[in-house]
């Protein structure tokens, strides 16, 4: 059967259209380069393209394959940091949930309510319910509106009947809270995603080996496309580098002193269990002897997390370990009825934060606020943050930039441009059960591709349309379907294997088997779209399979040193 051709979509991130967007950013000194591909980079491109500039962005491995996809997943104000007298970034970080959630992105950042438990029953409710006072404060400060509803106290008995599997003897009481949650790895996607639909030139698996200099000056780089060997000269008046936890790496390359700042990372582990073997109907924050826990609802599936450990080791593979597990299961355990076991885990994942260096030996208590700076001239770079601040960081950097140039720039609009598939959400929410009709799927499947890409769901379901097969599941998930594997690599950039398994989709961490059963039917769908042959279909279950052998075997260690040693002893000789 033939299959029947869609419209690519002019925001499409397909391989042709890398390979022109890299062609295109040779050909013409561009007025912004970003390095970076993560959730600032990303927001820089988007925050400068708007402005009416020439903009372009270099990944070096896949866009937010490093800190921005291995996130809590939240989209908050950080209440923790009350305790430190930060205000300030508590407030921005606040105001940008309630755009987030209203505005700019409600298709993929949502309400989720958190209890906090007490074990107090005077002082602490004081102290915790004015904080939340407070919160809810700066939510609305010159704001109005946040988009979630304000905090509310709860009796000992209301905690039992909100959430069983809390020990009775564990509280007496407590309050419930309001934050966001989002698919931090999608939501990265949709922004590149938008600001190439602006004309931003984007690719991905493209790093920057050298800088180019005209005297003291910075004017451009060389970077190297990973999929084709072949390097490319890149000119741009004003550099980006947004690089995160390798902001350090960068700067060797122009100075090893160049910028004077100095970027920390820290670990932070997640794991995964079923929603069954927690029974709440909200999440959970608690306090620990570092900072603070969470147990976050996502979909089928609670997370829990995080650790927060300093990291000296390979920047590119933080992995997890027994002692990461131990610590969070030890931390969850104190509370809960029935003791969860490494049985009941479905997934582990593990990031690394970029913190600004302090006078602290401990990450937790260093920095979380951001800061740019001119590393050289012609070159601007922005570190430590949080994601939820991501597009007051992308202002910030692009304001720093813009400086520089000897024309006015327009400020930034970002605050005003939803991203792709905002636009029209919630008309196409209110019809899901017609479009469930419509598209030949069940409702639940319509909410789920509604809530990952918007309005622009419609293209999703147009390559249902081509092949009823691809409206199968995934195997080994009750959610994803065919359809989605091949809009990711026609539209949303997916170069490889793990691009899907990872982040395109989350059954990396989301199945047991870590997409193992999947991989197979991934890349028959993906070597479809990109012309793979056989020998590249074995190449990406190989070097996809080795990669959760990995994980697994450095889980087992109770060292990071272990961890990492025998990670890449196992992955030796078959990474892409």
């Amino acid at each position: 059967m033939a299959r029947r051709e869609t419209p690519v979509a002019v925001d499409a991130l397909s391989a042709t259209s890398r390979a022109q967007a890299l062609a295109d950013m040779a050909a013409q000194e561009l007025d912004i380069l970003v390095i970076g591909g993560g959730i600032v980079g990303a927001g820089a491109a988007l925050d400068a393209v708007t402005r009416g500039l020439r903009v372009g962005l270099v990944e070096s491995q896949d866009y937010a394959s490093g800190t921005s996809s291995k996130s809590s997943k939240l989209v908050h104000g950080g209440i923790r940091y009350l305790e430190q007298l930060n205000f300030h970034l508590v407030h921005e970080a606040l105001v940008e949930r309630g755009l987030l959630l209203q505005k700019l992105a409600p298709h993929l950042v949502k309400p989720i309510r958190f209890m906090y438990p007490t074990t107090h029953r005077v002082w602490e409710r004081a102290y915790i319910g004015a904080g939340m006072v407070l919160y809810d404060v700066l939510a609305r400060l010159g704001v109005g509106n946040p988009g979630v509803p304000h905090h509310r106290h709860m009796s000992k008995r209301q905690i039992e009947l909100a959430a069983p599997s809390i020990r009775k003897d564990a509280v007496v009481g407590g309050m419930f809270y309001f934050d966001g949650s989002v698919d931090d790895a999608r939501y990265v996607v949709n922004l590149v995603r938008t600001a190439a639909s602006y004309g931003a030139k984007v690719a991905n698996r493209v790093s920057v080996v050298d800088f180019i200099r005209e005297g003291a000056r910075v004017v451009g780089v060389i970077a190297r496309d990973h999929e084709t060997g072949v390097d490319h000269e890149i000119r741009a008046r004003q550099i980006v580098n947004a690089t995160g936890v390798w902001t350090g790496e960068t700067q060797k390359m122009v100075g090893e002193d160049a910028g004077r700042l100095r970027v920390r990372a820290s670990k932070g582990v997640h794991i995964l269990v079923e929603r069954s073997r927690f029974k709440s109907t909200m999440g959970l924050l608690l306090r620990t002897e570092k900072s603070v826990l969470f147990v976050i609802p996502w979909g089928r599936f609670w997370i829990i997390g995080t650790t927060d450990t300093d990291w000296h080791l390979d920047l590119n593979h933080p992995v997890a370990t027994a002692a990461d597990v131990d610590y969070i299961l030890g931390h969850i355990n104190a509370v809960i009825d029935e003791p969860l076991t490494r049985d009941d885990i479905v997934g582990v994942y593990s990031g690394l934060r970029p913190l600004l260096a302090g006078d602290s030996d401990e990450t937790s208590k260093l920095s979380r606020e951001h800061v740019v700076a001119q590393a050289e001239p012609g070159l601007v770079l922005i570190a430590g943050g949080k994601w939820t601040t991501y597009r007051v960081m992308a202002q910030d950097v692009i304001d720093a930039a813009v400086a520089n140039l000897p024309e006015s720039v327009p400020a930034s609009v970002t605050e005003s441009v939803p991203l792709l598939g905002a636009d029209g959400y919630r008309a196409r929410w209110n019809q899901r059960a017609q479009l469930a009709a419509a598209w030949n799927l069940p409702v639940k499947s319509v909410e789920h591709l509604l809530n990952r890409y918007g309005a622009a769901a419609d293209q999703v379901a147009a390559i249902l349309a081509e092949n009823p097969a691809f409206a199968e599941l995934l195997p080994g998930s009750k959610d994803y379907l065919q359809a989605e594997v091949v809009f990711a690599a026609r539209v949303e950039g997916a170069l490889h294997l793990e691009d899907v398994l990872e982040r395109r989709t989350r059954m990396s961490f989301e199945a047991r088997d870590a997409g193992v059963e999947a991989a197979p039917v991934v890349a028959a769908l993906m070597a479809a779209e990109l012309g793979w042959d056989r020998v590249r279909v074995t190449e990406e279950l190989r070097a996809y399979l080795a990669r959760v052998e990995a994980d697994r075997a450095a889980l087992a260690q109770t060292t990071d040193e272990a961890a990492v040693a025998i990670w890449h002893a196992v992955t030796e000789g078959t990474q892409l």
